[in-house]
């Protein structure tokens, strides 16, 4: 493995040693992979009767409930976002071999969109029909944003410092640019990453819907999310969580540890466009590109594929094509793209880590999932979209977009091990 150098320091390299995942189809990384592979959907009709009266009756929630994994007694002082940041947290953990780290070496940085959103809806609720003595003592740490990161700090008692990013749906992407940074910086040897994301309720789904950023297909949820297909009409909500165990490339091979890959690189912009809609010329997403790979060190050609952001709105998908094709060029008819969230819905603050996730698996195992629904695609939308099978993909490495309300652009880059 290459080290890069910056001036006269050595850089220090970045590998991912585990990786966890809960997700609409799939309750850890291996049944989620094998899901994407097989093209399966984790979307569905909404049963719960506050659905009823909504405008989108439609969402993506996690194949394994959390309270099937987690003790009661632990998962009662949590909020459903932290619940799933530990159970994916703890799989990346013993998959990486329970590292045994200097807790002063030891980082966490776990991000999510909007953190407990839901526990603050429902004590509102209780404060309202039962009065204030009736709201829980644990509301506090269940609602703040930063509760995911605490509670997977407090679990693996981290003291190098515990992190929350918070942007939007580029949240859990630019968690592990930040562990990609601490390590580099020579703050930790490791450090946990990922996203979380528990926000299927009343009101999340009505402002989304009120937004028309969600797709209204309520009659056909299978085929609801619908990347690059002429016909998108929005995204899906969905829940779940991403992590990956990031370490030194040298604090890895000290212990030994298995290598799924690396972080090369990452860019990150703003569009100073619009609150919830991107530059329609993509121009941020254009410079975290370019960012990125140069961050990497790579060039456009190198690329083997792009696991794109393609959220199944109108705007956005077009503008991240646009983005691809000026920044690769012809190159680009030979990198292979897929969209994960036809699949598994948008997850929101933890789409990034999760789609990392997928990044990794794909290059490491040299194929592509297909992007499910692309019946009648764009006519704006050049690039090569992997569809209705898996492809096989040349070695080589990957590009992973995400980018969220607010205007957040984070670009990541993998290298295969």
């Amino acid at each position: 493995m290459s080290t890069t150098t910056t001036g006269p320091t050595a850089r220090r390299d970045v590998v991912v040693t585990g990786m966890g995942a809960t997700t609409p189809i799939g309750g850890d990384v291996a049944s989620t992979w094998a899901g994407l592979l097989e093209g399966r959907s984790g979307v569905a009709a909404l049963t719960e009767e506050w659905a009823a009266d909504l405008p989108v009756r439609i969402a993506a929630h996690a194949a394994v409930d959390p309270l099937e994994i987690l003790e009661r007694v632990e998962a009662r002082t949590l909020d459903r976002s932290q619940q799933f940041a530990l159970i994916a947290a703890r799989e990346a953990w013993a998959q990486a071999g329970r590292p045994d780290v200097d807790k002063n070496r030891l980082a966490v940085v776990f991000a999510s969109g909007i953190g407990g959103v839901t526990t603050l809806l429902n004590a509102y609720d209780v404060l309202k029909e039962k009065g204030p003595r009736r709201v829980s003592p644990y509301t506090v740490p269940m609602l703040m944003p930063n509760g995911p990161a605490a509670a997977v700090g407090l679990d693996l008692k981290a003291h190098a410092g515990v992190h929350t990013p918070v942007s939007a749906c580029a949240s859990g992407a630019e968690a592990i640019a930040l562990g990609l940074q601490i390590i580099r910086d020579g703050r930790a040897d490791v450090v946990v990453c990922g996203g979380t994301e528990a926000a299927i309720h009343p009101l999340p789904m009505a402002a989304f819907a009120s937004m028309r950023a969600m797709s209204a297909r309520n009659d056909e949820p299978l085929r609801a999310s619908r990347p690059y297909d002429k016909g998108r009409d929005g995204f899906i909500m969905a829940e779940g969580a991403g992590a990956v165990v990031l370490e030194s490339a040298e604090y890895a091979k000290s212990r030994g540890a298995k290598v799924f890959g690396t972080v090369a690189g990452f860019g990150i912009t703003s569009d100073g466009y619009h609150f919830a809609a991107p530059d329609p010329e993509g121009r941020g997403v254009i410079r975290a590109l370019r960012a990125a790979l140069d961050d990497a060190g790579l060039a456009p050609s190198d690329i083997v594929h792009i696991n794109a952001h393609a959220t199944s709105t109108p705007v956005g998908d077009t503008a991240e094509a646009k983005a691809i094709r000026e920044v690769f060029g012809s190159t680009a008819d030979n990198v292979v793209v897929s969209a994960p969230k036809s699949s598994i819905g948008h997850m929101l603050g933890a789409a990034g880590a999760v789609e990392a996730i997928a990044s990794l698996l794909a290059i490491g195992e040299h194929v592509v999932p297909p992007t499910l629904n692309l019946e009648d695609r764009d006519d704006d939308i050049n690039l090569d979209i992997v569809t209705v099978d898996p492809r096989p993909l040349r070695p080589g490495p990957a590009v992973s977009n995400s980018f969220g309300f607010g205007g957040h652009n984070v670009v990541l880059v993998f290298q295969p091990a």
